[in-house]
């Protein structure tokens, strides 16, 4: 799985990639066939509020965006981490059921 952390208006420092990766890592243990999630962490110029936004690409399926704004980087990470978390287990779970009908 390929991670890409990016900033946007944003410099990402090396501890802030770090810690975003490690937590972006485990990802893939919720849902098969992760290949590609891209970070982006922007500050718009005069604001307190950090946005990140991930976005999760998974083989042969959707992609699944997430994004929390908040004024400390890292509780944003954590926060967004947590909502691609769920939405990969919820897909995961829909699958498993099969169609219903």
């Amino acid at each position: 799985m390929r991670i890409d952390v990016v900033g946007r208006q944003f410099e990402v420092t090396d501890a802030i990639r770090e810690y975003a990766e490690s937590k972006i890592e485990k990802l893939p243990k919720f849902f098969d066939g992760t290949q590609l999630v891209t970070c982006t962490i922007s500050k718009p110029d005069h604001d307190r509020v950090y946005r990140v936004e991930l976005v999760v690409d998974v083989e042969k399926h959707e992609n699944f965006v997430s994004h929390t704004d908040g004024e400390d980087v890292y509780g944003a990470i954590d926060a967004t981490v947590s909502k691609s978390r769920r939405q990969l287990t919820d897909y995961k779970e829909k699958l498993k059921q099969g169609k219903r009908g």
